[in-house]
């Protein structure tokens, strides 16, 4: 038997032991984690420290380089992302729907865990607690496959995570880290169906493919974030510079960053030379149309593959378009259903452009950076999920759960005996 199925076969049956514990256990064992991880700030740091020198002898740079530093003050966030799913509601047990059938039937449809989640993903070592806390409160056991650019981190991460389930008396297995990065590795992870009962990966667009591609087992994924601002003819315009600057230049290189900017054309004369302006003073290099390019001198023109990617960096591609449907035809030609943004004072064009797109996340007058678990009041999330499954969008505890029906008779039979 194979190292990686005698994990995964150790992970599922401690997580039997994970879901049957009480609510109160669970936030016990999640604020005991949380503060394991803070006595250990030094040693994640030192091990942190390690990953991003290899990683920088490897030419890492940019959004995976960012995404990969530790600082204390991550740290501190990543222990308190774990306080504020210890404090979520309890998604096991809970009860979505009660009635009573004409036979006296009582059916209840209650949330219980789904077993075990197999969570791959790069340079985010972030992810290692996240997944953790986020699996562990809905029950469930979790196997992390991490980068091998992040592995020192995300093995003294797991370190102190498993010190505090080793307080609580339970298994650590029910929290197991993959220490074998090679891809055939992970294949066999991935084709666990007797095992696994959902993957999710996180990172670029060639590893979500890559797992969704292998596979055997069902996957929640999104392969890239194109989200898009429009800013409509009834914009505030300083309320959407503010939208813009918060959603382009803060972090460029996660997926809720804006990747497009569309204006409409009756404001454009208005909005851009003060956009680019402000743009410009964050150094971010502007892609545009023509008609865009004719009002902000210098701009370089923009191609189909701008407008379809998702640069994770201070590049932003704009056009100017005719109305709200010439907008809404170009999100729905280039975008990604993860997030898009209207900039507007007029409520029906919001309504419409709500209604007329299937992006996981819709936001009207509010930044797209919220386009994320911690920031919607799911503690934190485990991924976002832009696959029409039993979950859609920012994913937390209740998203690892699944609905089962229970019921509950007085000797009800179906049909009488002859």
């Amino acid at each position: 038997m194979s190292s990686i199925r005698v994990q995964a076969l150790a992970c599922r049956d401690a997580a039997r032991s994970v879901a049957a514990l009480s609510t109160a256990a669970k936030r016990l064992l999640l604020r005991e984690m949380a503060s394991t991880l803070e006595s250990q700030t030094d040693a994640v740091l030192e091990a942190n420290a390690e990953d991003l020198r290899q990683a920088m002898t490897k030419g890492v740079q940019g959004a995976m380089l960012d995404r990969l530093k530790l600082d204390t003050p991550r740290v501190q966030a990543i222990a308190d992302a774990l306080r504020e799913v210890a404090e979520l509601p309890d998604p096991v047990g809970m009860v979505t729907r009660r009635e009573i059938r004409p036979n006296g039937l009582r059916i209840e449809r209650v949330r219980v865990p789904l077993g075990v989640i197999a969570m791959i993903y790069e340079a985010r070592p972030n992810v290692t607690a996240d997944a953790a806390a986020l699996c562990l409160f809905a029950g469930n056991g979790v196997i992390l496959r991490g980068g091998s650019e992040a592995l020192r981190s995300n093995l003294a991460i797991a370190a102190a995570l498993h010190s505090a389930l080793q307080s609580n008396d339970l298994p650590v297995a029910a929290l197991t880290l993959i220490d074998d990065l090679s891809r055939e590795a992970m294949v066999e992870l991935l084709q666990l169906t007797d095992i696994v009962d959902l993957a999710i990966p996180r990172g670029g667009e060639g590893l979500i493919r890559f797992v969704a591609e292998h596979a055997r087992v069902p996957v929640i994924k999104h392969y890239k974030g194109v989200c898009h601002l429009y800013v409509d003819r009834a914009a505030d315009l300083q309320l959407a510079l503010a939208l813009l600057i918060d959603g382009k230049t803060t972090r460029p290189g996660v997926c809720n960053a804006l990747e497009t900017l569309l204006v409409h054309a009756d404001i454009a004369d208005q909005f851009m030379p003060m956009a680019a302006a402000a743009l410009q003073e964050h150094h971010v290099e502007l892609r545009g149309c023509e008609s865009s390019r004719q009002l902000v001198p210098g701009m370089r023109a923009a191609t189909d593959d701008d407008y379809a990617a998702e640069f994770l960096d201070l590049i932003l591609a704009v056009r100017i378009v005719d109305d709200l449907d010439d907008a809404l035809a170009h999100i729905r030609r280039y975008g990604s259903d993860h997030t898009e943004v209207i900039a507007t004072a007029d409520e029906a064009a919001a309504q419409r452009f709500v209604h007329a797109l299937r992006s996981a996340v819709v936001m009207i007058n509010a930044s797209s950076r919220f386009s994320d678990g911690g920031q919607l009041g799911l503690g934190a999330e485990i991924g976002i999920s832009t696959t029409r499954l039993h979950a859609y969008g920012p994913m937390g505890a209740e998203s690892l759960t699944i609905e089962r029906f229970v019921v509950r008779g007085e000797g009800q039979v179906r049909h009488l005996p002859t």
